[in-house]
């Protein structure tokens, strides 16, 4: 089993009686991999995991596409031989070869074949966007008014209590335009497809997001050119290292008295405060 946690340093912002402090330190990240999945050697999807487990994961996933419906169904399922990875894995399944279901049918931006690795990703999403230009600047007590605006615009979660929501805001805090869903990443693409279909300019502004930070949505604002990213959760190790190479801004842990600045910090303005190195 690969490893599942990482150390990445990181700016922690704290807020308290109106006085605004920061830490640099390094802290523990859970690790976000790739694994693709064969079935009779033909690529069924590339999903992001949590290293460990991955064969439940396979039985889990075919069991849900409808690909198999008991466990004698799946015959051999083998980490590929010629991979210095542990991140495909090809099926057998007991009745041979079949057509794969069109809802199974996925693509992402980083796929790839065997040797599939969190770098690798990286380097797709590089190699498709470049790096985002750092320009534009937002105050930090500007981040730290996010996650309420985003709540407010919440309807459906405010009857509900189940969706997700993703929204552009202004470095100046305006709220450009608010989106929910009950999956995050279709709430961030909602959000992402209406400022193409308006034509903006994201660079400049901030795409908040009531989830974690993963691989998926970095990639996804990377795609658009969003230059700030700010989450109300904790961020893995690869949208760590994706939002570096990207040149987005990633914010994490937004929420309370507390966030924490995890790439390209020179973004954020931060009044003059105490700063500790840890």
């Amino acid at each position: 089993m690969g490893r599942r946690t990482d150390r990445r340093r990181m700016t922690q912002v704290s807020f308290a009686d109106e006085q605004i402090s920061t830490r640099t330190r390094a802290q523990t990240v859970a690790v976000e991999e790739p694994l693709e999945i064969r079935v009779a050697g033909t690529s069924l999807t590339v999903t992001m995991r949590l290293p460990g487990d991955d064969m439940e994961l396979v039985h889990g996933l075919l069991l849900g596409e409808g690909l198999i419906h008991h466990r004698d169904d799946l015959l051999v399922a083998r980490y590929c031989a010629d991979t210095d990875t542990m991140n495909v894995i090809d099926v057998t399944l007991a009745e041979g070869p079949r057509p794969l279901p069109i809802n199974a049918q996925r693509t992402l931006v980083m796929h790839g074949g065997c040797g599939l690795c969190g770098k690798a990703s990286i380097d797709a999403v590089t190699a498709s966007v470049g790096a985002i230009e750092i320009r534009g600047e937002v105050d930090v007590r500007v981040v730290r008014s996010l996650p309420q605006k985003l709540t407010e615009e919440q309807q459906t979660f405010g009857r509900t209590g189940g969706t997700h929501a993703a929204g552009l805001f202004t470095a100046a805090g305006e709220t450009v335009v608010v989106r929910e869903d009950v999956g995050r990443h279709n709430a961030v693409d909602k959000v992402l497809g209406w400022a193409l279909i308006n034509d903006r300019d994201v660079t400049d502004d901030v795409l908040m997001v009531s989830s974690r930070a993963s691989f998926e949505i970095v990639q996804k604002a990377a795609m658009a050119g969003v230059g700030i990213l700010s989450c109300v959760s904790a961020p893995s190790q690869l949208a760590i290292d994706a939002a570096a190479e990207t040149g987005v801004t990633l914010i994490a842990f937004n929420r309370g008295e507390r966030l924490t600045i995890c790439s390209h910090p020179e973004r954020v303005l931060i009044p003059s405060s105490p700063v500790h190195q840890a």
